[in-house]
Formats: structure tokens, sequence, C-alpha cells
């Protein structure tokens, strides 16, 4: 009788945990299912809001328990969202259950305050590619400059990084009050701030007036010499945009004006231009400019056709390559004569090689009909820009144990 007695509570208790586990298990269904998407939500995710209720009626489950404390937190959730947009926040993604953080030029100009956004885009902050070209003929130029043995003066470095920043933005937003009606017809230019209509012409003016107030600033803290020198590229900068309506070449243009720094960062750091150096440093930044150019204006080549724009993409067409060929052997005869007048060193030298193979499988491997290699191999040469500044750094560097050596031997003669 004793042990019947405890195989009956045995059975009730076990029948008793079964009824438990099965009545609450629809309600932890539920609320699983709601945690889950909330954390969709805090993720930045997309998620529909049915999902939620998928499995509800009337906010309650199938059952009868009521989902009042998960429709809580999912109020909160919503709420945080609305403070917290996935926009504000650098870019986040889940990979092997761990966060991983991005943080680029396009995630900072879509943090800003949205009435700042389109000045941003304007003076193409979120791609910064442009500004890059700008600065790395600086870099060359400061780096050769040194004193036989020293690193590039990083002074100069930082404020011509800044000045590159305001000028290229204010070369683009001078392009974009030209080209207004002609970015309007392009897809890939028809939603640039001027042409959506959400920067006016009067409003695109003063913000190039800030700009140019404060590069003007940057270039006060230089010499005379260069500040005389930095005022002589305006006209480029000014005439640049009118160069595409007039003439196959305005990729020729562009390069005159994006390797001003060649010229201008040697005067800032000795106060004169050393010609021998600057001028083939100059010219081997112009035939770069139109390589890279060149490879970027394939991307519009058709839409340049219709709207009557002329670049030197047209101007070659299927002859593309056997040019940027004769460009390439142009800019680095130029810099072999700039390392040969700035007593470059090894280092320099074995650099350049590398230059020159990037160059080649550049043009090599260039498809001319397809937008998306013509910017990816345009993009490459910031990387080919940085490439050679650390091979003048090098070289420089190289100049002080050079001569040590050369000291030790007449030493011991």
């Amino acid at each position: 009788m004793c042990l019947r007695s405890r195989h009956i509570g045995a059975c009730r208790c076990s029948l008793g945990g079964y009824y438990r586990r099965n009545t609450m298990f629809p309600a932890k269904l539920t609320s699983q299912l709601t945690l889950n998407t909330l954390r969709r939500i805090r993720h930045g995710a997309l998620c529909s809001l049915s999902n939620v209720f998928l499995h509800t009626e009337g906010g309650r489950t199938r059952d009868g328990t009521s989902l009042h404390s998960d429709s809580s937190v999912l109020k909160r959730e919503l709420c945080a969202q609305r403070v917290w947009h996935p926009s504000l926040r650098p870019q986040e993604t889940r990979q092997y259950g761990r966060r991983s953080f991005s943080l680029s030029a396009a995630t900072v100009v879509n943090s800003a305050p949205g009435p700042v956004q389109p000045y941003l885009r304007l003076m193409r902050l979120d791609k910064p590619i442009g500004t890059w070209l700008l600065y790395l003929p600086c870099t060359w130029s400061i780096a050769l400059a040194a004193d036989p043995g020293c690193l590039p003066h990083l002074g100069m470095l930082t404020l011509f990084g800044a000045g590159a920043l305001l000028m290229r933005g204010a070369g683009c937003t001078i392009n974009d009050m030209w080209d207004k009606d002609f970015d309007k017809k392009v897809a890939r230019t028809a939603t640039r701030p001027i042409a959506s209509g959400e920067i006016s012409q009067k409003q695109a003016l003063v913000f190039l007036g800030g700009q140019l107030s404060l590069a003007l600033g940057i270039l006060l803290c230089l010499n005379y010499y260069s500040i005389a020198l930095g005022a002589a590229s305006l006209s480029l900068v000014i005439s640049y945009p009118l160069m595409k309506r007039i003439t196959y070449w305005p990729q020729f243009v562009l390069g005159l004006t994006f390797n001003w720094g060649a010229l201008l960062g040697w005067s800032a750091v000795q106060g004169f231009c050393d010609w021998s150096v600057c001028l083939p440093l100059y010219f081997s930044g112009v035939m770069w400019t139109l390589i890279y150019d060149t490879i970027y204006a394939h991307q519009d080549k058709e839409d340049d056709m219709k709207i009557g724009v002329k670049s030197t993409a047209l101007r070659f067409h299927e002859q593309t390559k056997p040019w940027l060929s004769g460009f390439m052997v142009a800019m680095m005869s130029g810099l072999v004569v700039t390392g040969v007048n700035a007593e470059q060193t090894l280092p320099y030298y074995a650099v350049l090689s590398t230059v020159a193979v990037h160059l080649t499988y550049q043009i090599y491997a260039l498809d001319i009909n397809k937008p998306e290699d013509c910017w990816k191999k345009f993009s490459s040469n910031r990387n080919l820009g940085l490439l050679l500044l650390l091979g003048i750094v090098a070289g420089n560097l190289w100049k002080e144990r050079r001569e040590t050596l050369l000291q030790d031997e007449e030493a011991v003669r």
C-alpha cells in the first residue's frame, strides 16, 4: 500500500510538471519572439512590427496570457530608436556573435545634423579620395624639401592637409555651380545638392566664400613667396570647370590645378622654389592626373556624349591604354629626374620601380567599359601616392647614413 501511494504521488508530480511546462510554453515562446524582435531593432535592422504579434491576438497569446510586460519593453525600445537612429552611429555589423564597428567618411557625413549634410556633400567630404589626390603632391614636395636624414615637417603636413580639404571643397562647389544643369542630366550626379535643389546658388556662393576665406587664412601662415605662389593657383581653380565645355583635355587643366602643391610644398619649407626639383615633380604630377582622371572619366563617357561634355576618355576612345602608357613613361621619367636633382638615394629608386609596376598593372588590367572597374583603378591611386611618399621619406633618411659612411671612409684613409 505504501509503495502504491508513493507511485501515485510520483505520477501526480510528473503530470503536474508536464502541465506547467505545456501551459507556460506559448507564453515563453511569444516572449522570446518579442525579445528577438527587439534585438533586431536595437541592431538597426528594418523589421516589420507585425512579426512581434505573429503569435498573438489583440495583445494576448493564444492561450490568453497577457503580453503587457513585453509591450512596455517594446515601447521603450521604439522610443530609444527615435532618439538613437542607426544612421547616427558608426556602421555596426554582427559577425561570429560579436559586434564590429567601421567609421567611414560617409558615416561621418550621415551622422551630422540634417541641415549641415548637404554642405558636407557639396564639398565631397563623404568622398575623400579627391582630397587625397590633391594633398599627396604637397606631401611629396614637403618631404623632398626636408633636410638630409630628417622626417618631413609635421606642422607643414598638417597645414597643407587642412588646406587641401578646404580647396578641394571649394573646387567642388565651383564645379557644381557651373555644372548645375549638366549634373541634372547624369544619373550619378543628379543627387548633388545644387543639382537636386537642396542648396541654392546663393547659398553655395556664401558657402564658397567661407571655404576660400578659411583657405586664405591657412595660406597667410606661410612665407610671402608661398603666399604669392599659392594665390596664383586661384585662376586655375575657377577656370577648370569650364574646360570640359571647350576642350577634350580638361584632365590636363585639372592636373595643372591639382599638382600646384608640388611647387608650394617646397617653397613653404625652404622659402623659395628649387625649379630643378619642383618642375619635374610638378610635371610628373600632371602626367599622373592625366592617368587617373582619364580612367575616372570613362565612368561617365556615355552621359558626357549625350550632353556634350568633353574629356580625354572621349578623345582617346579605344586607344586609351596606349595614351595612358605614354603618360606613365613621362611620369616615371620626371620622377627619376626629380630624384637625381634632389640627390635621392636607393630606397627612393626602389619604390619608383614598385610605382611603375603598380601603374603598369593598373593600365593593363583596366576595363574602360566597366564603370565599377574604372572606379576601383582610379581609387587605387591613393595607395600609389602614399607609396611614393614613403619612398621619398626613406630615401631622405638614407642620406644621413650614406654621408656617415663616407665620413668614416675618409677618416680611415
